[in-house]
């Protein structure tokens, strides 16, 4: 009875590794191979967040073509039709279309016309001529350009730095995945070998239940990573753009190079965010000056040229009216003024922005430095443990075969292996990870 037991639990772990098995070969069918290189062009040509802040500098772009106003003149035609029995506009509308007769001047007739009409087809013509305070907005238009060139700029270099970091997300799933599948079949080789120690009566059943529980521990810890897999395939989509669902797999794995150690450790005021934000406060001093050269006044031309008839389709009397405008807003109830010192607070709030900006970027990459320098340092400490503790299981296992130890220590020298080779991958993953942030945080511009 004993042995049925332990065949039907034998045979339910085979199920359950089988069924591991069986949804990866599953899940390779839709399996694409990426490479690292790949992935950084997909992203570069389909990641939305880029699409989005190129739409944005499109749209500054637009903006400050419509700034093209300040020198071109603007036209309106108008059409319009009027009656009335007004004794001075039905006076105005005969004396517009050039109708006026002597009889025209009968009191009676002057001071209770009848019903007049008039058609006034007009053509009306605004030229600017000299707006100083237009100019400088133009150009802080200009500067808003140059702000979501940069902003663009540091959307991709963001975008690449995401992109490292799920790629290697996705290295490491499947080195997990490789050091569990490695730990599942040493787990199953001890089970086996309890088992049939057991079957002969050469060690006590707890050996048995133990080797049971790691080897259900060991396929639940490799399912998990194998999910992890497809969550890392996800969010590679996702940042793609691509349909979610693909697993990807990874042929070769990638090298990201590592900074040297006597790298100028210091971030660069022309990175792209900083020069944005630069950017931004010129625009702000731009608007300043706009803002106080509207004390100014402002010099404009304007024309009018219009036919009128007492009929719906002639051209009766034409006439044109043209001129020059010199218009000066002499005072304004200080509005001005207190705008002009609003705009110098948010210019001075932009500064300071600026160079906080600067200090925590430069203390981000101080402590990303002494992270690189823990992770290397974490990965040549795994390396040597994983060298002894591989001795170790290797002689455990000898003297497990020889009845001199009990499976518990084997199990927990074979658990100690796998936990010290996923900390190597692990401290792989931050060095790379970190090594990607440090290029992010000292990356530059040649705009």
């Amino acid at each position: 009875m004993n042995n049925i037991k332990h065949f039907l639990k034998l045979l339910v772990l085979t199920v359950i590794a089988t069924i591991g098995v069986l949804s990866t070969a599953h899940s390779q069918e839709n399996t694409k191979s990426l490479s690292f290189s790949e992935a950084i062009s997909a992203v570069l040509a389909n990641n939305k967040n880029i699409q989005l802040a190129k739409l944005d500098g499109n749209i500054a772009a637009a903006n400050y073509k419509q700034t093209e106003a300040i020198f071109l003149p603007q036209a309106d035609l108008s059409y319009t039709a009027m009656s009335t029995n007004n004794p001075l506009n039905a006076f105005g509308f005969k004396l517009q279309q050039g109708t006026i007769t002597q009889n025209n001047f009968n009191p009676a007739l002057l001071n209770h016309p009848s019903a007049t009409t008039d058609y006034m087809a007009e053509l009306e013509v605004k030229q600017p001529l000299l707006n100083i305070d237009m100019l400088y907005m133009r150009k802080s238009a200009e500067k808003q350009t140059e702000i979501y060139q940069y902003k663009t700029q540091r959307t991709q270099e963001n975008m690449i730095f995401e992109i490292t970091k799920a790629y290697q997300q996705l290295q490491l799933a499947y080195q997990a995945v490789k050091v569990l599948t490695e730990a599942n079949q040493t787990a199953q080789a001890v089970y086996t070998y309890t088992d049939n120690h057991l079957k002969q009566g050469l060690i006590q059943k707890s050996d048995l239940l133990n080797a049971q529980v790691h080897v259900t521990a060991v396929i639940s810890n490799l399912a998990k990573a194998q999910s992890s897999i497809g969550d890392a395939s996800d969010y590679l989509s996702l940042l793609m753009g691509q349909p979610t669902g693909t697993i990807y797999s990874i042929s070769n794995e990638s090298q990201l190079s590592l900074p040297a150690s006597d790298s100028i450790r210091k971030v660069f005021a022309n990175r792209s965010d900083f020069m944005a934000m630069q950017k931004a406060i010129e625009a702000s001093g731009l608007i300043i000056k706009s803002s106080q050269m509207s004390y100014l006044p402002k010099l404009n031309a304007f024309g009018n040229f219009q036919y009128n008839d007492s009929h719906l389709t002639d051209f009766g009397a034409n006439a044109y009216l043209v001129g020059i405008q010199l218009y000066w807003n002499v005072f304004n109830g200080n509005n001005t003024k207190h705008v002009i010192a609003a705009q110098k607070l948010e210019r001075d709030k932009l500064t300071v922005q600026l160079a906080q900006q600067k200090d925590q970027s430069q203390m981000e990459l101080d402590k990303a430095y002494r992270d690189l320098s823990d992770a290397q340092f974490e990965m040549a400490q795994d390396q040597a443990a994983i060298e002894q503790a591989a001795e170790a299981v290797r002689i455990l296992q000898n003297r497990y075969q020889q009845g001199l130890v009990n499976t518990t220590d084997v199990l927990t020298a074979d658990t100690q292996l796998s936990q010290l080779k996923f900390s190597l991958a692990q401290a792989q993953f931050t060095a790379n990870v970190t090594s990607a942030y440090i290029k992010l945080l000292t990356a530059t511009t040649t705009k």
